[in-house]
């Protein structure tokens, strides 16, 4: 039976990790969840009047014409959550940013996405990761559910990799 020559990709297949400076841990981030992966292109509207007439005939004023061109290409904040653990590394990432040290912290990351068979078929990369939230979720007496660790991240760019 040949290879399907298409595919959907499930969202549950996947793998982000980060490696930060000075961890003793073997893998620093390892998420459950991901959200924000975006790019976009802001949008310029250029607005002129034409000396086309409009509206009464006898009318000296000219027609409004808007027109859309493309501007500058941005990326859109990710939030990364986990199961909480032990470690510290990612509060002592967000911490050593908040003291001013972000410019050295910036870390760069892929977002993996694996098929049914678990081949990797998509690759994203954020490049100059800084965190600029840390949260915990609410904790309750009577809950059973993991305490999850989540993470905001401001990123240069976000491409996809061939």
């Amino acid at each position: 039976m040949a290879a399907p020559k298409f595919e959907v990709l499930t969202a549950n297949r996947f793998f982000l990790e980060l490696k930060l400076k000075n961890s003793k841990e073997p893998i620093d981030g390892y998420f459950m969840e991901c959200q924000g992966f975006k790019r976009s292109q802001e949008l310029i509207e250029i607005c002129e009047v034409t000396p086309e007439k409009w509206g009464q005939h006898n009318s000296s004023v000219g027609r409004v014409v808007r027109t859309k061109i493309p501007g500058n290409m941005k990326s859109e904040n990710i939030t990364l959550r986990r199961g909480m653990t032990i470690s510290t590394t990612l509060w002592n990432w967000f911490k050593t940013v908040e003291e001013g040290g972000w410019a050295t912290e910036r870390k760069d990351g892929d977002l993996v996405i694996y098929d049914q068979a678990a081949n990797e078929k998509a690759r994203f990369r954020f490049e100059g990761a800084w965190p600029t939230s840390y949260k915990i979720s609410d904790v309750k007496a009577d809950s059973s559910e993991f305490e999850i660790e989540e993470l905001e991240l401001a990123v240069d760019r976000f491409i996809r990799i061939k």
